[in-house]
């Protein structure tokens, strides 16, 4: 599932080449894919409408017009936005397109088809998407030490599964999870109510410095993007400990292990990131 830093850096390629375009025709291929309003509606109620710009919250996408209103989108496990000359043929499993008025098309592909679009108009309030219910982001102020002590200091779950609690902060999943924990020297099974002060610190530290570590090695220009149809990040030779069991720690050389932590898969370092038994 594309988390932040690869939503972050679909939306800096896809803003400046939606920017200022109207909508002039919208084709949808899957309309179980657009769950408010209806399809017809949606169409209809986005059809001459100019997009001003493109925004991220957590790991939702949202795509502003200049009347007021936006579109969400969640791309869940498989989603991908595009946008593509009009002659260059759709991708598999393409599900909505939205033709543009400088001739190209912002295209929506989906293999698994669980990504899901809203139309929110300019004043109502959305109900729909669940983006109400999101934490802070983890690159803003308020996702401070104090912050996460005050919201997860008396769980007793452990801290991998905190960390993926999108009410609490939102766009981290199970990779960057993962690797943030292992910036903070954490054991990804410590509950969080075992943390210290300084552990707090720490964590919070690691979560926006990772995250914009990642957002910067994403980072790629249009032309790449399209040219790998947006679905080549560029995470994976800098993953410290993610996907990497039974490989050297690159700090200090030990083999990385892997669990299950509440049903996801957890790499981590049993040296580096020690405290499991020593602490509780």
């Amino acid at each position: 599932m594309p988390e932040l830093p690869e939503v972050e850096a679909m939306k800096r390629v896809l803003e400046p080449q939606v920017q200022g375009f109207t909508i002039q025709d919208i084709v949808v291929y899957r309309p179980e894919i657009i769950e408010h309003p209806f399809a017809d509606e949606f169409c209809g109620r986005l059809i001459g409408q100019i997009f001003d710009r493109v925004e991220r919250r957590g790991k939702f996408l949202l795509l502003w017009l200049e009347s007021g209103g936006h579109v969400v989108l969640h791309l869940r496990m498989t989603g991908c936005l595009l946008v593509m000359p009009a002659d260059m043929p759709e991708e598999k499993h393409t599900h909505l397109v939205f033709r543009l008025s400088n001739g190209k098309e912002l295209r929506y592909s989906d293999t698994r088809r669980f990504g899901r679009f809203w139309l929110i108009s300019d004043g109502e309030t959305d109900t729909y998407s669940g983006i109400e219910k999101l934490g802070v982001e983890p690159l803003a102020s308020e996702c401070s030490a104090e912050y996460l002590r005050e919201r997860l200091g008396k769980r007793k779950k452990a801290i991998k599964e905190c960390l993926l609690d999108q009410s609490i902060v939102a766009g981290i999943g199970n990779i960057y999870s993962d690797e943030i924990l292992f910036e903070a020297r954490l054991h990804p099974a410590r509950p969080a109510s075992s943390l210290t002060e300084k552990e707090w610190e720490r964590l919070a530290a690691a979560i926006p410095r990772q995250l914009a570590y990642f957002i910067e090695k994403n980072k790629m220009t249009p032309e790449e993007y399209l040219e790998t149809k947006g679905r080549d990040y560029r995470n994976t030779p800098f993953l410290q400990v993610y996907g990497r069991e039974g490989k050297a720690c690159s700090v200090c050389g030990g083999n990385l292990r892997r669990m299950v932590i509440g049903g996801r898969g957890s790499t981590y370092c049993p040296v580096c990131q020690e405290g499991l038994k020593e602490r509780f």
